[in-house]
């Protein structure tokens, strides 16, 4: 019994439902991949920042640790000067002394003053890093919960694309050698894998520009396979696929 066009368009849209479902089901699944490397990447920043952050406060501690260090050399300097003051010979050593003695006592205001500086600078990215690993904890569990769906998602989705696999090829064999390759062909140039659109509006389906009304009736009456003359996809009528997608 040799098919008729209406029956070959029928084929064709079965096979173009379930092609369609396989390209939403990689295209889930490939879209979960991505925001899971995005997540590990802006996780992986957000990590060496704190790390940046911590590696400043220990160099600033240690620039404390610095200045408190010539605070007691100065205090020992202080020390010397004060010893060296009791047995001066005359009033040009006294005020040669008297002045490292006021020298060393500004060196030891100046270092508090760079110690009280250091540790505002200090409290200022220990407030950065708190900030920070707030956001690193909620980014991780952003990620974690991501990376749970797609585990969840590549179990689930496999199993499913496996069974649309083999009914795609199933539904491939029904399907009349010369229009399977180009059905093949026009779904390889659609960057949205529709090969098989309806009329919507008078509209193609597939680059939505305007069909004729004559060749709108001539899909209608199914008694020759049409293409889009604008992207080359075959037109199908609007009610053959709706009544096809109720059927399932």
């Amino acid at each position: 019994m040799e098919l008729t066009i209406a029956d070959k368009l029928e084929s064709l849209v079965k096979l173009q439902e379930i092609d369609s479902r396989l390209d939403e089901l990689r295209k889930l699944r490939g879209d979960l991949p991505e925001e899971v490397k995005d997540l590990e990447d802006e996780v992986t920043g957000i990590e060496k920042r704190i790390s940046r952050f911590q590696s400043e406060v220990d160099s600033l501690n240690e620039e404390i640790e610095h200045q408190k260090q010539n605070k007691k050399d100065s205090d020992k300097l202080i020390l010397k000067y004060k010893d060296q003051q009791m047995n001066v010979r005359n009033n040009r050593e006294y005020d040669a002394i008297s002045k490292e003695l006021e020298l060393q006592e500004l060196e030891i205001q100046l270092a508090d003053k760079r110690i009280r500086e250091t540790e505002y600078k200090i409290k200022t990215k220990e407030q950065d890093i708190e900030e920070t690993q707030s956001k690193l904890d909620a980014r991780k569990e952003v990620l974690e919960q991501k990376r749970k769906e797609l585990d969840k998602l590549i179990v689930e989705s496999q199993e499913e694309e496996e069974k649309l696999l083999k009914s795609s090829a199933r539904q491939a064999k029904k399907v009349e050698e010369r229009l399977l390759k180009a059905y093949t062909k026009i779904r390889g140039g659609a960057k949205n894998g529709l090969a098989v659109v309806a009329i919507d509006r008078g509209a193609c389906g597939g680059c939505f520009n305007v069909v004729p009304p004559q060749i709108q009736a001539d899909v209608m009456e199914k008694l020759k396979i049409i293409v889009c003359e604008h992207c080359g996809r075959i037109l199908a009528d609007a009610d053959s696929i709706k009544v096809h997608r109720k059927r399932k």
